[in-house]
């Protein structure tokens, strides 16, 4: 049976705890409930993709701003990002500090995830950019300038809860390292994805420009295209 997420027919299901999911909601909290019981009973091996948004200047805006200035510049970050996100279908998996991971191809099945990454990416770009009035009003004279490094991975990875004293459903692997390490290396503004996720989506990385990039905990040097 359907559950509806909106509008008037959504009361019933509102009134029993039903409703959209905080990490997607085009999924309902209880599907989110009903997986994350699956997750813990077992690990999956998945093909994804990963997707790392780092606000940068962080740090540096963090020791001139007060807390409520700097909460309300990350307020906007993870709503812009949330919402790119979910607007292309992706799971909103973790808010780390000043970054996100999200995760495509997973509730949600996507042929084209990879795809869906990319524009996601650029979504979260633009809707960060548009928003420069509200954060420059929010730095006043600090001088800082906000701008969003990105990266993304596909491949083979592990889905599930890990740990033991502490529980944490997530993904782990070296397609997730490799998303986050391409995350580092891009400059504000900048969208970093691997060779994978570029023969995956070519149709929308026509003309992407390919360079060697070091990355830590590499051995040897990892082809990245600018998006």
């Amino acid at each position: 049976m359907p559950v509806v997420l909106r509008g008037v027919l959504s009361a019933p299901y509102r009134i029993v705890g039903i409703k959209p999911s905080r990490m997607n909601p085009n999924t309902c909290t209880f599907c989110e409930l009903m997986f994350s019981k699956v997750m813990k009973a077992t690990k999956i091996t998945i093909d994804a993709t990963i997707l790392f948004a780092d606000l940068r200047a962080y740090t540096s805006l963090s020791q001139s701003l007060s807390a409520s200035e700097m909460g309300g510049v990350l307020d906007i970050f993870y709503d812009e990002c949330a919402a790119a996100i979910w607007e292309h279908d992706g799971l909103l998996n973790k808010t780390i500090g000043d970054a996100v991971m999200a995760v495509f191809n997973f509730p949600i099945k996507q042929d084209d995830h990879p795809t869906k990454a990319v524009l996601a990416a650029r979504d979260i770009q633009r809707r960060c950019a548009a928003k420069r009035p509200e954060f420059d009003a929010l730095l006043g004279g600090s001088g800082g300038e906000i701008g969003v490094g990105i990266g993304i991975s596909c491949g083979e990875l592990s889905f599930g809860e890990f740990g033991r004293s502490h529980r944490d459903l997530t993904a782990i692997g070296t397609v997730v390292n490799t998303a986050a390490r391409a995350q580092s290396a891009a400059t504000p503004g900048e969208i970093l994805v691997t060779e994978a996720v570029y023969e995956r989506a070519r149709a929308e990385l026509a003309g992407s420009t390919c360079k060697p990039y070091e990355l830590k905990g590499f051995a040897q040097t990892v082809s990245l295209y600018a998006a």
